[in-house]
């Protein structure tokens, strides 16, 4: 489950590596498959010997070694975003065809916490053949074991369909480790190397859990043990083909005690394999996927639907770590956004200026720092929280560096564009509380990383209310500035800004000059109300109103009593209310929660008997303060609720700002066995239905299920980035910019988990610390859309990237000196040709990989052979580009059609367009050659391979719904 902290994986990792390479070079027969390639990469760069790096060489051309998945990480699949599954994938890919020209065509995901309906479509689409996972629903497992389901076609697009699809493999209730127990021996079972300690290995060799080693007393009794495990598992499978997997987590790191007794045991079992009826041989993944493919059976085929949540036994749903470190989570998704605004600004300055300072193999590395901490965290004990705080550390300081590294690269590359280094330091800040020097003429850069054209709100933190703010060519800004909610001394300034497709802009902030000034929130605070005597009263309701909705407050009890949505005139009651699950942390009383499991020992309880309302009302924007108070008389509030609406003014292209309802939360410190949740419940007939989305990629259908035990916690499912309810006219849409757990337990409800705060006794938790003592504050985000299905549908996809990329902002001192922006500034802003595409596309990637390959595949085999692929400079000729249709088919009579696109047209503000590949979605194969294998099913029983989709010769390229293509492109040099 778990990793040690880093010295010990390296220490572990290059074990694993140094005795498995020696070994196999010992035996012709022996073989191996790797994943991770972030811990192959530590080995491969810092310890592998030159004969080492040969070897691997060979035993890759043999077949014998072989890499699955190929990612970076074996990611997690409840929680990550499509686009960080494709960013650590990308990065592992490269590396192994740089390499080696090696390309994966497996899968081994047998550890993420349920499995996804994305992932079958990402590795189809990165050119794999089959598809392999392990954990789903025990009870699920057990009856498809039964009747022989556990391989299937998985069709995991309802759009894509069957162009697609993957041949899937479910393991069976052994999951992806050998055995553990032995009939004739009370140590583990086939683990001869014992369990790995680290960072101290003992100085004897004898590691605790040694199997009991391959004798001729014993070898016989081994053999039958291996035999019937087989047999047994054989009948539940369709061919006569066993994937036995040999290992286990942290195996193998001492391979020739391992390999020594593999051998005896192989072999006397082929020696008898008339009396056994079964003969054995090592293999790889794509051994066994070869043996059931030439088989040529017909498969039957799995429709869309995913396998979450994913429950081990009755009481032990693992939808806990759907929310488990709610901070990292929000970090990773930050973390992400700035990586996907560096990589665009940087290729655009690469591509425009040519003869620019900055190195831009210096700024590679920064940005690579950032793309591996990014790939890192999306592993399956990463940003699923389910690490010990030591590891979770590692991770946020990865995390923080790389983001560093990538705000210095973009704040240098506006000096070098600006040549502005006589003006004043620019300094860049991703959170938008961070301001500048508040005593001096500001300037903020504000950059769109979306390829639309935005109008939004950033918040700039401010000293004094009297404030103006001027754009680069001295016009007046609208602005709003209110007192903050975080500090009593500054005051936040919100400026409303217009922003095309992956443009910048400049803006001046200066103390009041008598002209324009932004306007000044005015505050009102409403007294603090007891929610218990709140129902004898007439109810005292007052509104809060922009152009698209009428939010109305109780003044009896300070909450949220209905929202109406202006365009229809429909009236939705609608409240909001913090509860907590109160939860066990001691094992012999009952089932525990954990970073992993979720299990409420009663339904959730209120929070608050008391509530304070302030509401800070401007031209621009109102905001609702709502503080929550245990009691009438507490002086502390752990939970807070701040709701802002938007007003845009006449001009602006208002319509995504004036339909959503930001809220963002303030939740914590909890107190101990605490899962906080904040519950919507609303008059809308939802029938208990919830649909969640699977990765920020497509939707779900999550009807409520009754179960015998733990019903709550099994009706969880993982919000990545959006969620909704609905009845027959209207639906309320949840954006989110981290994941969460959600679930309607109610009609017309949804709930969010918003935090947790656990202890336990469990022995394998402590032993790891995997307690979850979070005691932090946690601050999500969550955007609400509330409107006809009509609308919602026209406006969600867009919304949800708008949350996830909000703009990147930039802060600078203007010195005494320089009361106008440089000339340059002012031209280069407004006049550089934007990067637009319709808005049911999404510019996915615009990137410099800075790969050293030939994207002609006999060309970089040739030369790897040759030994001609040495380190060298990157390749900065070549940009990958990925364009992702939004809609599936039939979702919108309009943003559902195809797209053409013209590629050349696109992006002739970078320069233009000389060359264009098609690739598979990690850019390792040219898609004109890339034949994925056809399994039969009663769809298709011809068996056929696939083909991929036409690129046409004038870089027109039409864009099907839910299609990714991915792009190198070339630009003509200047």
């Amino acid at each position: 489950f778990f990793f040690f902290f880093q010295e010990s994986m390296h220490a572990y990792a290059a074990n694993v590596y140094t005795t498995v390479i020696e070994e196999l070079m010992k035996g012709k027969q022996r073989k191996f498959i790797a994943v991770e390639q972030e811990f192959f990469r530590l080995w491969w760069d810092m310890v592998a010997t030159d004969t080492q790096k040969q070897q691997v060489h060979q035993l890759l051309q043999e077949g014998r070694l072989e890499f699955v998945i190929g990612g970076q990480v074996m990611h997690d699949e409840a929680v990550t975003l499509i686009d960080d599954q494709i960013i650590q994938l990308t990065e592992g890919h490269g590396f192994l065809y740089e390499t080696f020209g090696f390309r994966p065509q497996f899968s081994w995901h047998v550890d993420p916490f349920g499995a996804s309906a994305t992932t079958p479509t990402l590795f189809a689409l990165a050119g794999f053949n089959a598809h392999l996972i392990s954990r789903i629903d025990y009870d699920l497992k057990a009856d498809m074991q039964k009747n022989k389901k556990l391989q299937f076609v998985w069709q995991g697009s309802p759009s894509l369909s069957a162009r697609q699809e993957i041949f899937t493999h479910v393991m069976d209730q052994y999951s992806y480790c050998t055995p553990s127990h032995l009939p004739f021996s009370n140590r583990s079972g086939f683990f001869w190397n014992g369990f790995a300690t680290f960072p101290d290995p003992p100085k004897d060799g004898v590691y605790p859990n040694m199997s009991l080693p391959v004798t001729d007393a014993n070898l016989h009794l081994y053999a039958q043990t291996m035999v019937a495990n087989i047999k047994q598992r054989a009948a539940w499978f369709r061919t006569g083909d066993v994937l036995w997997p040999w290992g286990c987590d942290k195996q193998f790191f001492n391979a020739s005690v391992q390999y020594s007794n593999m051998d005896l045991l192989v072999d006397y079992i082929n020696k008898h394999s008339a009396e056994f009826g079964v003969t054995v041989q090592y293999a790889t993944v794509s051994d066994y996927f070869q043996a059931v493919y030439s088989r040529n059976l017909t498969w039957e085929i799995r429709d869309s639907q995913d396998f979450l949540p994913y429950s081990t036994e009755p009481f032990q749903a693992w939808t806990g770590f759907y929310t488990s470190r709610s901070t990292l989570k929000g970090i990773a998704r930050r973390a992400s956004s700035l990586l996907y605004a560096g990589e665009s600004f940087f290729t655009q300055y690469v591509q425009k200026h040519p003869e620019g300072s900055i190195c831009k193999c210096k700024a590679l590395k920064q940005l690579q720092s950032l793309r591996w901490a990014v790939s890192e965290v999306q592993h399956h004990d990463g940003i699923t929280g389910t690490e010990s705080p030591k590891v979770k550390d590692m991770y946020m300081n990865n995390l923080m560096y790389g983001m560093l590294n990538v705000k210095k690269l973009m704040a240098s590359i506006i000096f070098d564009i600006n040549n502005a280094k006589k003006n004043g330091e620019v300094y860049s800040s991703v959170y938008t509380k961070d301001s500048g020097e508040p005593d001096v003429d500001l300037y903020v850069v504000v950059y769109n990383p979306l390829a639309w054209n935005i109008t939004t709100f950033v918040t700039v933190s401010v000293s004094s209310e009297a404030m103006s703010v001027y754009d680069e060519l001295g016009r007046s800004v609208p602005a709003q500035v209110q007192s903050s909610v975080e500090s009593q001394s500054t005051y936040d300034l919100y400026i409303l800004v217009a922003i095309s497709g992956l443009s910048y802009r400049k803006y001046s902030i200066k103390p009041l000059d008598g002209q324009q000034a932004a306007f000044v929130g005015s505050s009102v605070k409403y007294k603090r109300r007891d929610l218990a005597g709140a129902g004898q009263q007439r109810q005292q309701l007052f509104p809060v109103v922009n152009s698209c909705y009428q939010i109305v407050f109780d003044q009896n009890t300070n909450l949220m009593h209905s929202i109406t949505d202006r365009e229809t005139n429909q009236t939705v009651l609608f409240t909001q209310e913090f509860l907590e699950y109160h939860v066990n942390g001691d094992t012999k009383k009952g089932p525990i929660s954990d970073n992993y499991l979720f299990a409420p020992n009663t339904s959730a309880v209120p929070v608050s008997k008391a509530v304070v309302l302030e509401v800070m009302s401007g031209s621009l924007m109102t905001e609702i303060r709502q503080y929550f108070y245990s009691n009438i008389t507490s002086q502390d509030y752990i939970y807070a609720v701040y709701t802002r609406l938007y007003s845009v003014p006449e001009g602006y292209d208002g319509k995504l700002l004036c339909r959503r309802i930001e809220q963002e939360y303030s939740v914590g410190p909890l107190e101990f066995n605490r899962e906080a949740i904040l519950r919507t419940s609303t008059s809308l007939n939802t029938r208990q239905v919830l649909y969640t989305d699977n990765n920020g990629y497509q939707m779900q259908k999550r009807p409520f299920k009754a179960y015998v035990n733990n019903t709550v916690a099994r009706n969880y499912y993982p919000m990545v980035q959006t969620a909704y309810i609905e009845d027959d006219s209207t639906r309320l849409m949840l954006l989110a910019e981290r994941a969460h757990g959600v679930s309607s337990q109610g009609n017309g409800q949804v709930e969010v988990m918003l935090h947790r705060r656990l202890w336990n006794n469990l022995e394998w938790d402590l032993t790891n610390n995997l307690t979850l003592n979070d005691s932090s504050v946690v601050r999500p985000v969550i955007w609400l859309v509330l409107g006809s299905k009509a609308v919602t549908n026209t406006l969600y996809r867009t919304s949800g990237l708008a949350l996830e990329h909000r703009p990147v902002v930039m802060f600078g001192a203007l010195s005494e000196d320089t009361p106008k922006l440089p000339r340059q500034l002012q031209e280069n802003s407004v006049h550089d040709l934007p990067v637009t595409v319709p808005p049911n596309l999404h510019l996915q990637t615009l990137s410099i990989p800075g790969w050293r390959y030939s994207s002609n595949h006999a060309e970089q085999v040739h030369s790897i052979h040759m030994g001609e692929q040495k380190q060298g400079d990157p390749d900065f000729s070549r940009v990958l580009l990925r364009i992702r249709h939004l809609y599936e088919v039939g979702e919108d009579p309009v943003l559902s059609q195809p797209v053409v696109v013209d590629l050349k047209s696109l992006l002739k503000g970078l320069g233009s367009v000389v060359a264009v590949e098609e690739r598979s979605l990690t850019g390792t194969w040219d898609v004109n050659t890339l034949e994925r294998w056809k399994w039969k099913t009663a769809q298709y029983p011809g068996k056929r391979f696939f083909n991929s989709t036409e690129t046409s010769e004038d870089f027109t390229v039409t864009v099907h719904p839910k299609e990714i293509r991915t792009f190198f492109v070339y630009f003509q040099v200047q």
